[in-house]
């Protein structure tokens, strides 16, 4: 993750400066890890929720100062929701983590850029790290690259002093990354942290050290302390995390964090300066969960709803107006009806259906007319009425 430079030194980055080499072909090395997270780091991380997460989605700006209180640039973290295509070409959601800090050591530039896509579980889909400094005499500059490859994680490191540059791959399978924490992914782990005011306690995680190689990482706890922010004193939760690296120094560096996650100060053990806000964050306050609402299932009874009766009786003086203002335009149509009932009354048959379809038959155009109101004593009126035409 972006640190503040010490003096006259590259800052103690997961990429390190590896002896010169005017041989610009990159060397293969192939890693077998011997060593494994432990059952709380893993808990951990399989216990990540989605929804906790997202919470967690915001960016932060801090100032880099000196021990002396002088401004020596800035450091920048956001955390957003991302997408990311893989080697096939398949798009997926993913965290998208960019960090990024700049400044002036000794009146020399420095700086340190980090991009990463995380899955929602912190596992690394892809990173990429670039540090950099601008020395008087010899130049140096220094990159990493981390991609997940069908069953391995591929890591290209790569270091640039002046012209000569040396790059190295190194393969590690994908199974013994169990646990592994990324800078990227320690950004989030640390507002989890903050966000539950907890770190798993005796938990052991994997990382990477300055020379790229697999070692343990570890958080602890250190309580919660009061600092002036502007004008404000707030309550922060500090976590240390240490690296313990096999062939160096382990290097350890504090976080005081707000409750949401936003980092209020940071302070790289053994180093001159700090990093810290300059003013109080709008704090994001954990969302209280309701119940869903259950809705029980009543019977409608519509004539009792104002709304619904003043609508059907509405639609009812529509229709009513529609059919009359239809039977004016159309007089035979009324004639027809009224011939009908009349006739109707007259005959009075027991089978209305069929007399019915004996009075209509002639109208239609697809029968041949026949006589009106033949014997009806065929079960279904709707049959031909003519005894030489024959039935379908």
């Amino acid at each position: 993750m972006p640190v503040l430079l010490p003096k006259n030194a590259i800052s103690a980055f997961p990429l390190s400066l590896g002896p010169r080499a005017k041989d610009h072909q990159p060397s293969t090395r192939e890693s077998l890890p011997t060593l494994e997270a432990n059952a709380e780091a893993i808990h951990f991380l399989n216990n990540l929720q989605q929804e906790e997460l997202q919470m967690l989605l915001f960016s932060e700006t801090l100032a880099m100062v000196s021990d002396t209180g002088e401004p020596q640039g800035e450091l920048t973290i956001e955390v957003q929701r991302g997408n990311y295509k893989d080697e096939f070409g398949v798009m997926s959601h993913c965290l998208l983590v960019h960090a990024f800090s700049q400044g002036f050591v000794d009146k020399m530039l420095c700086g340190i850029s980090l991009l990463g896509y995380l899955s929602w579980d912190l596992h690394i889909m892809e990173q990429h790290t670039q540090e950099f400094i601008k020395l008087h005499i010899l130049p140096t500059e220094r990159k990493m690259s981390l991609v997940r490859q069908d069953d391995q994680l591929v890591m290209t490191r790569s270091v640039k002093e002046g012209e000569e540059v040396k790059t190295e791959v190194t393969f590690f399978p994908w199974s013994s990354t169990v646990g592994f924490v990324s800078e990227a992914a320690n950004l989030l782990l640390l507002r989890v942290m903050a966000w539950r005011q907890l770190v798993p306690s005796n938990a052991r995680f994997l990382a990477l050290d300055t020379e790229g190689k697999l070692c343990y990482s570890t958080y602890q706890a250190l309580g919660i302390q009061t600092i002036q922010v502007g004008h404000q004193e707030v309550d922060v939760f500090i976590v240390e995390q240490t690296v313990h690296s096999d062939e160096g120094i382990p290097g350890s560096c504090q976080f005081y964090l707000l409750s949401d996650g936003h980092l209020a100060k940071r302070i790289q053990v053994g180093s001159p300066g700090c990093c810290m806000i300059t003013k109080m964050p709008i704090l994001r306050d954990k969302d209280e969960i309701e119940p869903a609402p259950v809705f029980e299932k009543k019977p409608l009874v519509w004539e009792e709803d104002m709304e619904l009766y003043s609508r059907f009786l509405g639609r009812k003086e529509e229709l009513r107006v529609s059919h009359h203002s239809y039977l004016r335009q159309h007089p035979e149509a009324q004639a027809l009806i009224s011939d009908f009932l009349l006739f109707l009354l007259l005959r009075r048959p027991a089978d209305v259906v069929t007399f019915a379809a004996e009075y209509f038959g002639p109208f239609a155009k697809r029968n041949p007319p026949t006589p009106a109101l033949r014997s009806s004593n065929r079960p279904s009126p709707f049959r031909s009425l003519d005894p030489e035409r024959p039935t379908d």
